[in-house]
């Protein structure tokens, strides 16, 4: 059988992939690591164990957990509408249908609650279908998609833009992608009463000892900063580079960014996972509680919402901040397996039932939301038979 090296090193270098890889399947008491390739399609710096990403989407599941410290302290609680926090949402619209202009809405039927934002069921968020009316402003507006620290408007005013945009689904209705981790950040900064990147410093990157985990890159750690690339037009071929190791990361951000805007190494998601595999503690060190994690970890989704969210569950379900696999669709899916993908190609899940965790970093921008790429699919199916 192959070990981690030679999976990780056959898409790795040449046209259209990544410069390099780190990938890290732990086991018990086994822990395996691989660093394959360079830091940037140049060739000059070998990827390392401690190489920094940009982990885009695995913030997702480190957001999450933060909301939940605060509903351990008693500052949050999951039924509790939002609007305490963000009177921006004390009265939303819904658009009338799913075709109707912004224009054309009705009332919410009920406030949002913490619990709807954990969910992904707050009605904001993108659809199967791009192309709807009530989609365009978060793209436009919110610059939901693709991370772009630099740009993004600062918390407040990023909220008065979303206050102006309907909600597409009743709150609790349907599971919609992104914009509920991006509301899940400020609603911590506003409910602690300080800025999200402390925050998260104090209650999650300092007890783990996550120490290389941040919205952005300290200028004595660029040397270790990996590059970030797209595939280039099919008549060109290559690679695209879209942010530089001194780019946009390299400076922190107006808008820290709940969904995707995090930058993290191997060993701190590996920290984040032992955690949630330990059911919240690591090291003496409490983050949360057995049963704020197992609510983390557990699906919340009907079969229905499931359904209509094949585009990027693919029929798995949701959690808080991470898809929860329910069925056996690939080898790699372990029903209970909790974990996401970052769409700046990389991955990392547990599977509570055996203790696994499973970290891949590349830096080559994923083409969509399915199907995963075939370095994830290797790299799992690798992890599942290890």
């Amino acid at each position: 059988m192959s070990d981690l090296h030679d999976i990780l090193k056959k898409h790795v270098g040449g046209d259209a992939c990544a410069p390099g890889a780190v990938g890290l399947v732990a086991r018990g008491g086994r822990v395996e690591v691989a660093a394959v390739g360079h830091t940037d399609d140049e060739g000059g710096t070998t990827m390392a164990r401690d190489s920094i990403f940009r982990i885009a989407s695995l913030t997702k599941p480190i957001v999450s957990a933060a909301v939940m410290t605060l509903v351990e302290d008693g500052r949050l609680a999951l039924d509790a509408p939002v609007a305490q926090w963000l009177p921006e949402l004390a009265s939303p619209s819904v658009v009338r249908t799913l075709e109707s202009t912004v224009d054309d809405v009705v009332p919410a039927a009920r406030p949002i609650t913490v619990f709807d934002l954990l969910t992904y069921r707050a009605g904001y968020g993108f659809p199967a279908d791009f192309s709807l009316p009530a989609v365009a402003p978060l793209f436009t507006e919110l610059l939901q998609g693709p991370p772009q620290p630099q740009s993004v408007a600062a918390p407040d005013a990023w909220m008065a833009a979303l206050a102006r945009i309907p909600l597409l689904y009743q709150p609790g209705e349907a599971w919609l992608y992104n914009a509920c981790s991006d509301i899940q950040g400020v609603l911590i900064a506003r409910a602690a009463g300080r800025p999200l990147p402390e925050f998260l410093a104090e209650r999650i990157f300092e007890p783990l000892g996550m120490n290389d985990t941040g919205f952005a890159v300290p200028a004595a750690d660029l040397g270790r900063f990996t590059g970030y690339y797209r595939a280039g037009a099919p008549d060109s071929g290559g690679l695209e580079l879209v942010d530089a190791q001194d780019g946009q990361w390299s400076t922190p951000p107006a808008f820290p960014s709940g969904a995707g805007g995090l930058v993290s190494t191997v060993d701190d998601l590996y920290a984040f996972a032992r955690m949630l595999l330990a059911g919240g503690t690591l090291d003496g060190h409490r983050v949360l509680s057995p049963d704020s994690v197992r609510q983390m970890t557990t699906d919340h989704l009907t079969p229905a919402q499931r359904e209509a969210s094949t585009l990027f569950l693919e029929g798995q379900g949701w959690g808080f901040g991470g898809s929860v696999d329910v069925g056996t669709a690939e080898p790699w899916n372990v029903p209970g397996r909790f974990g996401w993908l970052g769409g700046t190609g990389t991955a990392a899940h547990i599977v509570p039932s055996t203790g696994t965790a499973t970290i891949l970093l590349t830096q080559l921008e994923l083409t969509g939301p399915t199907p995963p790429p075939a370095s994830m699919q290797d790299f799992w199916r690798y992890a599942a038979n290890a």
